[in-house]
């Protein structure tokens, strides 16, 4: 019995390829808390939020590519994008909130409860990075907001802010949180970027999502970030919705017929 546990966990590897990717992440990760937390370094924090989307990016490409998928690179992954895309966004908002402006004077145990809640986004990214570890049915498309796309939204925020082009008050602090955090569990199935082949049927509205976000990035540089999240969340709820009533509209007819 003891034989034949010991070799089957030699067979594990932990330093490979897509696992330094992925620790990288969430080096990055790391080091976006400290630039909000420690140096209220804004700037800092969404680059290297950036970088931290680009080893996620990396790390799955080249696991697959290296066939070198494996069950520790699933759960190293989770780990390391709660940190990345959870924890790092949650300490923007959470820096964001000392400065920021009221309509109603928060002060006192308000105050300083109101600043933690934002962590919320946090707690909700994990969740919503249990359920696709668990969830099959998100192979082609994701249930709920992906926690890249959340936190990308939030160091925006941060950045923008920071370069004096943005005032984002308390109150709406809160509701970026709240909203983020129920978006992050919805139920509402969104696009992947994830192409089939490179031809346009069934790439159509990739396609057209690219092509809007190149338009906004020419406009609108950095500031297009948040737009084009938004416009993300938007476009994929109208598509789900959109799809449901035609689901429904089928069901209905089929027990007219029956």
């Amino acid at each position: 019995f003891i034989k034949s546990i010991v070799p089957s966990r030699m067979k594990i590897k932990l330093i490979t390829i897509p696992n330094l990717l992925t620790l990288s992440n969430l080096m990055c990760g790391c080091l976006a808390v400290e630039a909000a937390l420690v140096r209220s370094d804004l700037g800092a924090a969404f680059w290297l939020i950036v970088a931290a989307a680009v080893f996620d990016f990396f790390d799955g490409f080249a696991a697959r590519l290296l066939r070198r998928t494996s069950p520790i690179g699933v759960e190293l992954d989770s780990l390391a994008d709660d940190i990345s895309f959870g924890l790092a966004p949650a300490a923007v908002l959470f820096t964001l909130w000392a400065d920021a402006p009221s309509a109603f004077g928060w002060s006192g145990g308000a105050d300083v409860l109101g600043r933690y809640a934002l962590f919320a986004v946090a707690a909700f990214s994990a969740l919503r990075l249990a359920r696709f570890n668990v969830d099959t049915s998100q192979q082609t498309e994701f249930m709920g907001l992906p926690v890249p796309a959340s936190a990308l939204f939030c160091a925006s925020l941060g950045m923008l802010a920071a370069a004096g082009k943005l005032v984002v008050c308390k109150e709406a602090l809160l509701l970026t949180a709240a909203a983020l955090s129920w978006l992050l569990v919805s139920p509402i199935r969104m696009f992947t970027l994830k192409f089939h082949g490179f031809g346009w049927r069934g790439n159509e509205l990739r396609y057209l999502f690219l092509a809007a976000c190149a338009v906004a990035v020419a406009l609108l540089r950095l500031g297009a970030v948040p737009v084009v999240v938004v416009s993300y969340a938007v476009v994929s709820a109208v598509r789900w919705l959109a799809m449901r009533k035609r689901r429904v509209g089928g069901a209905d007819a089929e027990r007219r017929i029956f």
